[in-house]
């Protein structure tokens, strides 16, 4: 890419969704991406016991246990934008985990117009 931002992430397929089921045992799928394995999890995830998404480190970074996939999702797409872009740090008083300076939760953005007036 010339004159442009270089990717935030790269994709080598190294990217491993693995299906747990008490009955079927475990599947493990591929994934080229974050986004692919992200719709896998979603397309099973009411089909098994649990699902996990593990890295290229073979660390376990989502378990549907732990969390939902969309709320873990956000907080990936937080982080990637966190990593291209530098972002004042921002301490939400309310202790949203999902609150940051370019993308207040609701009780900041409130407290912030009111601020203004």
């Amino acid at each position: 890419m010339a004159g442009g931002l270089d990717p935030t992430e790269e994709y080598d397929g190294s990217i491993t969704v693995r299906l747990l089921d008490d009955n079927a045992g475990k599947k493990e799928i591929r994934c080229s991406s974050y986004h692919d394995a992200i719709d896998v999890v979603k397309e099973h995830q009411y089909a098994v016991t649990a699902a996990k998404i593990i890295d290229r480190d073979d660390d376990v970074v989502f378990t549907s246990a732990d969390m939902n996939i969309d709320d873990w999702a956000v907080e990936w797409e937080h982080a990637k934008r966190r990593f291209s872009v530098t972002v004042e740090e921002y301490d939400c008083p309310y202790d949203n985990v999902a609150c940051f300076a370019d993308d207040l939760c609701v009780q900041c953005k409130m407290d912030k117009v009111q601020n203004q007036y």
